[in-house]
């Protein structure tokens, strides 16, 4: 069998594949046509290339079948690796993050800034424009 062949052989695959995975989706497709679905994009999800690029495939697709999804993503690694750049220290309470005004300064940046920047670009690259909206939190001291 020919490269060509070959990759023909495979790229058939993938559209039956495809074919049947939104053929099984249909019904839900229907059921929440022009409805909002929120995504959760986790932290650990992130900084992979082509799991970015997959992810954006899929919200893109997500709109164009009539849906609206809106992302909400995590980034608790990318806070957590640039805390310790900036030398501000992290102290969890069973598995949380408690968050001091130092901590909240950083985290913003991060979410806001990078990681919001970065899913903007990798679902515009994949066919959609993003519109990104961030929320600021603020810390609240006690008291």
């Amino acid at each position: 069998m020919s490269q060509t062949s070959d990759r023909e052989s495979r790229s058939e695959e993938q559209g039956w594949a495809t074919a049947k995975t939104l053929a099984e989706a249909l019904p839900f497709i229907q059921q929440y046509d022009r409805e909002t679905v929120v995504i959760k994009y986790g932290g650990h999800a992130m900084g992979q290339e082509e799991t970015a690029k997959l992810f954006a495939a899929d919200a893109v697709l997500l709109k164009l079948l009539g849906l609206h999804p809106v992302v909400v993503h995590g980034g608790g690694p990318q806070i957590s690796r640039m805390l310790d750049k900036a030398g501000v220290k992290s102290t969890f309470i069973d598995g949380l993050r408690v968050t001091d005004e130092a901590t909240m300064e950083v985290a913003e940046m991060v979410l806001s800034g990078a990681i919001n920047k970065e899913i903007a670009n990798w679902i515009t690259l994949a066919g959609a424009e993003a519109d990104v909206r961030g929320w600021a939190c603020r810390a609240r001291t006690p008291g």
